[in-house]
């Protein structure tokens, strides 16, 4: 995959080496704009970890293998769709304050959610986004074959959105994070459940 006219949202390095791409993330990132007000009010939305990104038209499926090196809560691998700061939806792979690895899936329009898959005991897994008009759905796989199901959503995003991956470390230190098997293609999937 070309990534050579790739662009960046917050702008990080990238090391590539052994057919991965590890992305620095710093310290204290993360894309989240939470919902849970501070004494009434809801506080500004958080959105600088590193995004390394494509602009697309259009129905499309994007996958990529990722390896985060899980060593802070809330560590991840993540790859994401953004219209802007107040619309964007990311599948992550991330280590969780229940002290477990899982697949993730938030969902912004304006406020974030937050909706931890199942439990992976595993340090890398592959992650899907498949879109369709304006219903995505997220999926991950233990082999890069069998695609599993985390989260079907609608986000009326607009026609072109920002796809790509980011790396974060919101509440440690940062670090690596791995990827590898990039892959995005421009079609339509006839079961966006089952991402094929």
């Amino acid at each position: 995959m070309n990534i050579n006219e790739w662009k960046w949202l917050n702008k990080s390095s990238i090391i590539e080496a052994n057919g991965e791409l590890a992305i620095i993330a710093p310290a204290q990132t993360d894309w989240f704009n939470n919902p849970i007000p501070e004494n009434g009010i809801l506080p500004d939305p958080v959105a600088n970890a590193p995004f390394f990104y494509t602009d697309v038209k259009g129905d499309f499926i994007f996958r990529a293998k990722v390896r985060p090196n899980h060593r802070y809560t809330y560590d991840a691998c993540a790859l994401m769709v953004i219209k802007d700061e107040k619309m964007w939806a990311k599948a992550a792979f991330e280590k969780t304050d229940f002290g477990t690895k899982a697949a993730v899936c938030v969902v912004t329009n304006q406020v974030s959610d937050d909706a931890n898959g199942c439990n992976i005991d595993r340090d890398e897994v592959w992650l899907q986004i498949a879109r369709v008009g304006d219903v995505f759905c997220v999926h991950y796989s233990l082999d890069g074959k069998k695609y599993d199901m985390v989260r079907l959503f609608y986000l009326p995003v607009g026609d072109i959105v920002k796809v790509g991956i980011e790396a974060q470390s919101p509440a440690g230190e940062g670090g690596l994070r791995f990827f590898s098997d990039l892959s995005l293609e421009q079609k339509t999937v006839h079961d966006l459940r089952a991402g094929i």
